[in-house]
């Protein structure tokens, strides 16, 4: 495996459409850290720790089939160690069987080959729409 900032990351999207969420955890260094800035309605900004990622993960194939990663565009900045990634996923929500399309940008971090920081800015709606869940996160976003 490439152990490059590019190479952990284009290996994340090959366990992602493998759903092999205990593969992807693996990637991440044991302290490493998650970031979900856009995250809302009590879904987790930020996880610490190789053990948070694979439980946070444990469960997402139950909930978002995805078959496909497309359009990924990863873009190198002065820090050899960080990279940005530009991506879409592509399935379908296992609880409502609707089509889910989802756009990233993913900031990555890899020091020996390992994850250490990862924030992925993602939409919250539109997760919610795929998932049957906007009316829920309306409430949620009215109520804080």
């Amino acid at each position: 495996m490439d152990r490059s900032p590019e190479g952990v990351f284009r290996r994340m999207l090959e366990l992602l459409t493998a759903k092999d969420m205990d593969g992807i955890a693996g990637l991440w260094a044991p302290d490493g850290t998650a970031e979900f800035p856009f995250a809302e309605a009590g879904a987790p900004t930020r996880l610490s720790g190789r053990e948070a990622v694979r439980a946070h993960l444990a469960g997402y194939p139950d909930v978002y089939d995805v078959t496909g990663v497309t359009a990924v565009r990863v873009h190198r900045t002065a820090d050899p160690e960080t990279v940005i990634a530009e991506f879409s996923s592509e399935g379908r929500s296992v609880r409502t069987g609707a089509p889910y399309r989802m756009d990233y940008i993913t900031v990555v971090t890899v020091r020996s080959g390992l994850i250490t920081e990862y924030r992925d800015y993602w939409s919250p709606v539109q997760t919610a729409r795929a998932g049957g869940d906007l009316e829920a996160l309306c409430k949620q976003l009215e109520a804080s």
